[in-house]
């Protein structure tokens, strides 16, 4: 309902959309449907930079759609009456969808209502070395981590493929952030590649943004580093959308925000027994104190992907240097 209301509003200044209906379980002998909305905000133009917040692929880590309604809701108000925004949107693009699954929130579950688990519904690469389990599985949709039947696409994940690429194919740069929750005490910020420990094409523009981040935000609370120090995932969804870019020639940076949800445990033990209490805060002040935390993370990344030019146009002195930077810091271990 929230994102409904949202989407009344937003249709005023940008653009909404229904990017899919999906199929939720049979209640009395029918089966309820979900829409999958995207709000877009600003240029239309193919080569321009795009920022997207996506969110609630995980249907139990109901925290990313918050922190994404908060998004919507500062975006939104600023649009009545920020000049500086209009400015920079008149360049530039933002794309949010602030629940990819929505039968997964519906139903308390991880999943989606089929059983699977969408940020492991894609093609596997090659030279995939995932973690057992966890890493993905097709044994059964029982058991968490199912990552649907071999070369099929679940429509969340094909939904969320065609608007990332309608919306950055020939973009100058494009970062994309996803909001997820539950591991570790600490707030992280993961990029590609989650399935295998070799570094990714474009680890110098990842250095550089994780240095302009430094620099700007320096009391920043974030651990930035690739998904693969954490696990390995077999078919990671971002993972597949960063090589098509890759082999395009463009240049998208997809962003993990980690929310760590064992430091509201932690704080709050209790909540562990509870199925949603593992994954999201409980107590109200710390939700809106997570809902603030990290609004000048999002602001800067759409900042940044404005000013691309600034940071990511490298030259090769440049480039080869931060690599090497890059690889000391992340992989040298």
């Amino acid at each position: 309902e929230a994102i409904e209301r949202l989407a009344e509003v937003a249709a005023r200044h940008g653009r909404v959309s229904i990017l899919a209906h999906v199929d939720g379980l049979p209640v009395g002998g029918t089966a309820p449907r979900y829409p999958i909305h995207a709000l877009a905000f600003g240029s239309e133009v193919a080569t321009d930079p795009a920022f997207l917040v996506i969110a609630g692929v995980h249907g139990l880590e109901r925290v990313g759609t918050a922190v994404a309604i908060a998004y919507l809701h500062t975006l939104l108000a600023q649009l009545a009456w920020d000049a500086t925004l209009h400015d920079a949107l008149a360049h530039s693009r933002i794309v949010v969808v602030p629940l990819v699954n929505p039968t997964g929130m519906a139903t308390r579950r991880r999943a989606t209502a089929r059983g699977v688990d969408l940020m492991r519904n894609a093609p596997v690469h090659p030279d995939t070395a995932a973690m057992p389990l966890v890493g993905g599985q097709r044994l059964s949709a029982r058991l968490p981590w199912f990552m649907g039947a071999e070369g099929t696409l679940e429509p969340e994940a094909r939904a969320l493929i065609e608007l990332v690429e309608a919306t950055t194919i020939g973009s100058r740069l494009a970062i994309a952030v996803d909001l997820h929750s539950g591991f570790g005490l600490v707030d992280r910020v993961w990029f590609p590649y989650a399935r295998t420990r070799t570094p990714a094409p474009h680890l110098a523009e990842l250095l550089a943004l994780r240095r302009l981040l430094d620099h700007t935000l320096p009391n920043h609370v974030y651990r930035i580093e690739p998904t693969a120090q954490a696990y390995t995932i077999a078919g990671d969804l971002w993972d597949h959308l960063y090589d098509r870019a890759v082999d395009r020639g463009d240049t998208l940076l997809p962003l993990t925000l980690e929310m760590g949800s064992w430091s509201w445990v932690r704080k709050n033990p209790a909540q562990a027994l509870t199925r949603l209490g593992r994954f999201n805060p409980t107590k109200p002040h710390r939700l809106r104190r997570t809902l603030r935390r990290h609004l000048p993370l999002l602001e800067l990344l759409h900042r940044a992907a404005r000013s691309a030019d600034a940071w990511a146009i490298l030259d090769p002195p440049t480039r080869a240097a931060l690599e090497q930077a890059a690889f000391q810091e992340w992989y040298a271990i």
